[in-house]
């Protein structure tokens, strides 16, 4: 397992993080459980959850992967080895979640109870990395890139947004002198989302911004030009989620499939990775891993650890089997050839979803 610097912290967290978002929905807390211990075993130390999950979302169910790795963390005694990364939940650009804080948006007395409240579920005293899940303004992710959804013109009040940005930044750099969290880092946001806070930061001496997470993969590859660069030159770590889009890069959902207790089969929200171009992309990547002997996931998994912006690839497995195939991939080689055939696919289908 290889090891990269968490943004500009003297944190090094391993190339591929343990995402958690399944357990309590699709996995048991023992398999939740039996999936850390294995992630350990094989040099994973960097886990990620959020008070949301489990997802798909539910009243029932909120909160429960955080409680799983909170008794994980009291059963095997090892809090201090895994670097932990959490996520408070605001109006998601949106309306909300109604059942965590009536959908409201980020603020500082909604922060407060957001890390009180995974601080207890997690059974620790300290969160290392603690993300904001998603703006509370209109954000170009989730499917809301098509079709013109988002007017930056009429839909910002930009002096709105820096005001909320500052009374965030303010809280959060109290839970850092308070010792709560170590660091801060975005999810779901944009390029200039990260630069008003890096300059906040820097103009009015508040916590600096580490990471961001954002999706990105073979099929979904927006971020690479624009966030990827202010990562490498503002030194900000990039952690990618649905490195499989969603899974769907298996082909397991191709021609309108749903395997039982799979994601797809249980998620009723609208479903933007679902079309007929993403159909086509996903068979002709499936070609080149065949072609090249090599399992599709794992080429695909490879290519987003590889990219050179990427901090650390997180993997979500509701199986053992997926998980081991999933870490194995680090082990994947992509030459020359391989990485040609990948940009050929990607030049036909650059944008699937």
């Amino acid at each position: 397992m290889k090891f990269n610097q968490l943004g500009q912290t003297n944190l090094k967290v391993s190339e591929i993080c343990l995402g958690t978002m399944t357990w309590g929905k699709q996995n048991t807390e023992s398999e939740g459980h039996e999936q850390m211990d294995y992630a350990v075993s094989q040099g994973i130390n960097f886990f990620d959850t959020a008070e949301l999950y489990a997802v798909p979302p539910e009243e029932k169910t909120q909160g429960l992967t955080e409680t799983y790795i909170g008794n994980w963390f009291k059963e095997r005694g090892n809090r201090s080895d895994i670097i932990l990364a959490s996520k408070a939940t605001g109006k998601m650009g949106g309306s909300g979640l109604p059942w965590i804080r009536n959908g409201e948006g980020l603020n500082k007395a909604n922060l407060e109870d957001a890390l009180e409240g995974s601080l207890k579920r997690l059974q620790t005293d300290y969160i290392d990395l603690y993300q904001l899940h998603a703006p509370n303004r209109s954000y170009p992710h989730h499917g809301k890139h098509w079709g013109g959804m988002i007017d930056f013109t009429t839909d910002t009040n930009t002096q709105k947004e820096v005001d909320e940005f500052c009374d965030i930044l303010e809280t959060l750099t109290g839970f850092v002198k308070d010792g709560k969290i170590r660091h801060i880092g975005l999810s779901n946001d944009t390029a200039w989302g990260m630069m008003k806070y890096l300059s906040l930061s820097d103009t009015k001496n508040f916590v600096r911004l580490t990471s961001i997470q954002n999706e990105y993969s073979l099929m979904y590859r927006v971020d690479e030009v624009y966030i990827g660069e202010v990562c490498v030159r503002e030194d900000i770590a990039y952690l990618p989620y649905s490195p499989l889009a969603g899974g769907s890069i298996s082909g397991k959902y191709l021609d309108g499939a749903r395997p039982a207790g799979s994601r797809w089969s249980l998620d009723n929200r609208p479903n933007q990775r679902d079309t007929e171009t993403a159909q086509k992309a996903i068979r002709s990547y499936i070609k080149v891993a065949e072609k090249h002997g090599l399992d599709v996931c794992q080429m695909a998994l490879q290519f987003v650890t590889q990219r050179p912006f990427v901090t650390s690839n997180i993997i979500g497995s509701t199986s053992m089997e997926q998980l081991k195939r999933d870490i194995g991939s680090k082990d994947v080689v992509l030459n020359d050839e391989i990485m040609a055939d990948i940009d050929a696919v990607y030049k036909q289908y650059p944008m699937p979803y």
